[in-house]
C-alpha cells in the first residue's frame, strides 16, 4: 500500500513540474525546484526521465528547461475527442478554403518556432508545410507575432541566447521597429524572409488571460502571396483568430 501511494506521489510530483510550463515557457533546474517545493536532487532526476521521454527538452547552451516535442505529438491526438482541437481545425479549414492557402499554427520553443497544427492547400503549386517542423524564430511572419507579442523578459531570454541571430542586414533597431509595427497593425508578414520564393502572413492566438499562445500564419508561393493580398487576408485571419482564442475561454 505504502508502495503504491509512492508511485502516486511520483506522478503527481512529475506533473506539478510539468505544469510550470503553463506559467512560463523557459525555466532553470533551481527555478523549478523552488517553484514545486522538492529538493534540486529529486527535481533533477524527474527532469532526466521527463527528457528521456520527450517531454521535455534542455538547452545545453543554457542549461534551462522547455516543453519538448512529445507535448505536440500528444495534442495533435486530441482532435477526435476535444472539441477545442476540433473547432481549431474547422477554423483552419475554413480559412484555407476562403483564401485558397495553406494554414499552420505555431508555437514557441526556446528560440525556434514549431509547427503543431496545419491544413495544407488544395492548389497544385502550394506551400507543404508537416506538422513537428521547426523553425529558427529570427525569420518568418510567425516568428516576429510570437515574438511581438511575448513577455519583455521572455524576449530578453530569446535576443540574449547565444544561437539567436538577425536577418541578413538588419540592425537591432530595424528589427525592433518591425516588432513595433505588428503591435500596431496586428499581424506580420514575411516575403521570402527564410525561403526562397514562400511568403507568409501570422496573426497571434490568445489564451483566456489575453497572453498569446500561438500564431496562426497562412504562407504560400510568393508570385501567388502578394504584399498586396497578405494585407487583404490580415483581417480575415485576425476574425479567425478571434474566434480561436474564445475556443480557449
Amino acid at each position: 500500500m505504502d508502495e503504491g501511494k509512492t508511485t502516486v506521489r511520483s506522478v503527481e510530483r512529475a506533473l506539478d513540474l510539468l505544469l510550470c510550463f503553463t506559467i512560463r515557457p523557459s525555466w532553470a533546474m533551481t527555478e523549478l525546484a523552488q517553484q514545486v517545493g522538492l529538493h534540486k536532487s529529486t527535481v533533477h532526476r524527474m527532469l532526466a526521465t521527463l527528457e528521456e521521454k520527450g517531454f521535455i527538452e534542455r538547452d545545453p547552451v543554457t542549461d534551462r528547461y522547455q516543453l519538448g516535442l512529445m507535448v505536440w505529438e500528444l495534442s495533435a491526438n486530441l482532435a477526435a475527442t476535444n472539441d477545442q482541437s476540433t473547432m481549431w481545425q474547422k477554423e483552419m479549414e475554413r480559412l484555407r478554403d476562403q483564401l485558397g492557402e495553406t494554414v499552420s499554427i505555431y508555437v514557441r520553443s526556446g528560440v525556434e518556432r514549431i509547427r503543431i497544427q496545419s491544413v495544407q492547400s488544395n492548389e497544385p503549386v502550394r506551400r507543404v508545410a508537416p506538422v513537428g517542423a521547426r523553425f529558427p524564430l529570427y525569420a518568418g511572419a510567425s516568428s516576429k507575432i510570437l515574438i511581438a507579442y511575448a513577455m519583455p523578459e521572455e524576449q530578453q531570454e530569446i535576443w540574449q541566447h547565444p544561437t539567436w541571430q538577425l536577418r541578413d542586414q538588419l540592425t537591432m533597431d530595424k528589427y525592433q521597429s518591425e516588432l513595433c509595427e505588428v503591435l500596431e497593425q496586428g499581424y506580420a508578414v514575411s516575403f521570402e524572409e527564410r525561403e526562397s520564393g514562400v511568403a507568409a502572413v501570422s496573426v497571434p492566438i490568445f489564451d483566456r488571460e489575453g497572453l498569446i499562445i500561438a500564431a496562426l500564419a497562412v504562407s504560400g508561393p510568393s508570385g501567388r502571396l502578394t504584399q498586396e493580398r497578405m494585407r487583404e487576408y490580415a483581417p480575415i485571419m485576425q476574425s479567425a483568430a478571434k474566434r480561436m482564442s474564445m475556443m480557449t475561454r
